[in-house]
């Protein structure tokens, strides 16, 4: 029962999040219309604010884990990259299309991924635990935030330096007692007000394994700036 009830909340939470995505370079944000709104001000800026003293090449020249948030920069959103189609057996489903970007698997898994921005209403001062709990909170209501488990992606886009990761939390479902295997990997950046989410189902949790593995192998979480 304790396994279903997950694997419900993974489903929903995927069902529920609609945002703006960003991927293989090509940059798309789309508020998510259930959310909040924010001022008008917040949301026609025509360029990013720049903070006096903020070094982001130093920013992403290190590991992120949730605890290093408020290092970052209001302005620029962060986003991310990769090139999973590159990956035998992987193929792009759809790119932008209600602000999401799917890719589907030969062997029945499906990855989505989304970025969204003008997340104020949802954060927690300097607090990217706390936002990214809030997060999953309003994209599931009934959620125990306290079984969220902290993950790594990698961070940084050079590929030519020292790699970097940066810590997000996830939910969890195995396929052992029926369903979907399925994954859902999130973070609220409090200081930029945006969040990164990225699901992972597939039939097995084998398959879901290998799938994780290959798509940790091609995205890139990009730092702002």
């Amino acid at each position: 029962m304790v396994a279903r009830n997950v694997r419900r909340r993974v489903a929903g939470i995927a069902a529920l999040a609609a945002v703006g995505a960003v991927m293989a370079g090509c940059t798309v944000n789309v508020p998510d219309p259930a959310a909040p709104k924010p001022s008008p001000s917040e949301s026609t800026l025509a360029t990013p604010s720049i903070t006096p003293g903020h070094d982001a090449a130093a920013v992403a020249a290190k590991d992120l884990p949730l605890a290093a948030g408020k290092t970052l920069a209001p302005g620029d959103p962060v986003t991310v990259s990769t090139r999973l189609e590159e990956v035998p057996g992987w193929t792009v489903v759809h790119s932008g299309l209600q602000g999401e970007v799917r890719y589907r698997k030969n062997d029945g898994c499906t990855l989505a991924a989304r970025v969204s921005v003008n997340q104020g209403p949802l954060t927690v001062a300097e607090d990217d635990a706390a936002s990214t709990k809030e997060l999953f909170r309003y994209l599931d209501p009934g959620l125990a935030v306290d079984n969220l488990k902290p993950v790594s992606l990698r961070w940084g886009q050079d590929s030519d330096k020292p790699q970097h990761n940066v810590e997000f939390l996830a939910l969890e479902s195995s396929a052992a007692s029926g369903g979907n295997a399925a994954v859902v990997m999130a973070r609220l950046f409090s200081v930029p007000a945006s969040s990164v989410y990225i699901s992972v189902a597939c039939p097995d949790d084998g398959s879901l394994d290998k799938a994780r593995a290959e798509a940790a192998a091609q995205l890139v979480v990009v730092p702002p700036g």
